[in-house]
């Protein structure tokens, strides 16, 4: 079984990205933000699915992430995280681009 590693996984595009993959028989790992903790509505129904789990991480903490991937082992990655806020990106670009492709 393939293995897919999902970060965003509660955003719109993330949520979407895994559940094609649970559909075509992945098992599923989801990276979310702490403060994404109320915000899981996208993925409240993946949680009865035993082949998708979730874990939080910070994309601008590569350690955590590093630590995620070397336990999970995912053969695939998909980085769907990042900040989507167009007033927020312009406020705080250091921050935006280190979220968006810090991992990269």
């Amino acid at each position: 079984m393939k293995k897919a590693l999902i970060t965003g996984v509660t955003g719109q595009d993330g949520s979407y990205l895994a559940e094609l993959l649970l559909k075509k028989g992945y098992k599923v790992m989801g990276i979310q933000r702490r403060a994404s903790y109320f915000n899981t509505e996208r993925i409240d129904h993946l949680f009865s699915n035993p082949n998708f789990n979730s874990s939080y991480g910070d994309l601008t903490d590569p350690i955590s992430i590093a630590g995620i991937i070397e336990s999970f082992k995912p053969d695939e990655i998909y980085n769907m995280g990042a900040m989507s806020h167009v007033k927020v990106s312009f406020e705080v670009p250091a921050f935006t681009l280190a979220t968006n492709i810090s991992l990269l």
